[in-house]
């Protein structure tokens, strides 16, 4: 489920964070990387659990307005559809899910109030009211009802962004990835997995952990020679005068370069490009893609790199 994107994001964040330490310890700080990468993992997790979470908040409310004095004929016999949602069952009963939400302790029992406004915010939604009224009683429909309200009603909030970042500063910027395992983890539901649906793995195999590990050490490792290489190609700007962030991410893309020989220049160069455009200045994406162009030049006339 981390994919390369992510890890290398998370690269980079982290050499910026050990790279301005003054006293740099590379094993504590490699260990620190993968548990960023764990609680990514975690927030695909929460983001799974939350939709259960808002059914089960449903339910509740059903209940307390069916045990009122005076209740109406409406909230004493509700349409259940809603809290009936075949997919949610499937997703409550997931073994993964369980297991893990068991061993980690994750709940959002702490934020009601955030439950609450997302629950009416999708209460009043014209995806609700259309999937309430729709004659269509199919697991698939149940099923592409909570995707397209995660996709357009859940992650389009702001009081998500607020309330994840409350509780965990790692989830600051991983959601907008994290989000789309989510949707793929939806669509890959079908019913006859029953409980025993699968999850998406932390890793897709041990080479992505591998690419991590190897990224962040080689990067470390070789940033003084990659410095001296920036250094040269940024002419008449002294490497200080450059942002520290840019440095940083030339760093690890220099890196990347010189040890993953299966992975073209070209998409290394347009993955920190992406990188620069989020992360540093407006014209970082610009300014970053010519030095590298220029570095990676020279190391192919040297023989350092024999890619394409």
């Amino acid at each position: 489920m981390i994919n390369r994107i992510l890890i290398r994001i998370k690269v980079v964040q982290i050499l910026y964070s050990y790279f301005l330490k003054e006293d740099k310890n590379m094993g504590l700080t490699e260990k620190e990387l993968f548990f960023s990468l764990d609680k990514a993992y975690e927030l695909y997790h929460m983001l799974l659990l939350l939709m259960v979470e808002l059914t089960d908040a449903q339910c509740a409310r059903i209940e307390v307005a069916r045990a009122k004095h005076l209740a109406t004929q409406a909230e004493k016999n509700p349409n259940p559809k809603f809290i009936h949602n075949r997919f949610i069952a499937q997703l409550k009963a997931n073994k993964e899910l369980e297991v893990y939400v068991n061993e980690h302790k994750i709940s959002w029992a702490n934020e009601p109030d955030f439950i609450r406004v997302m629950l009416d915010r999708i209460l009043a939604s014209d995806l609700y009211k259309n999937y309430m009224a729709d004659e269509n009683d199919s697991y698939e429909a149940d099923r592409e009802l909570w995707r397209k309200l995660f996709k357009n009603v859940i992650i389009e909030s702001d009081d998500l962004c607020d309330v994840l970042e409350s509780m965990s500063l790692y989830w600051n910027d991983d959601l907008e990835i994290i989000s789309t395992f989510v949707l793929k983890s939806i669509k890959r539901f079908e019913e006859t997995h029953s409980e025993k649906q699968p999850l998406l793995p932390m890793f897709k195999d041990e080479e992505d952990a591998e690419f991590a590990r190897m990224l962040f050490r080689k990067s470390i490792l070789n940033a003084d020679n990659n410095k001296l290489l920036i250094d040269q190609h940024t002419q008449n700007w002294e490497i200080e005068r450059v942002a520290f962030m840019d440095v940083v991410i030339m760093l690890v893309a220099l890196a990347e370069m010189q040890t993953f020989p299966s992975i073209p220049i070209r998409v290394t160069l347009n993955e920190y490009i992406e990188i620069a455009k989020s992360y540093s200045t407006v014209k970082s994406g610009h300014f970053i893609n010519g030095i590298l162009d220029s570095i990676a030049t020279q190391l192919k006339k040297e023989g350092v790199l024999t890619k394409e």
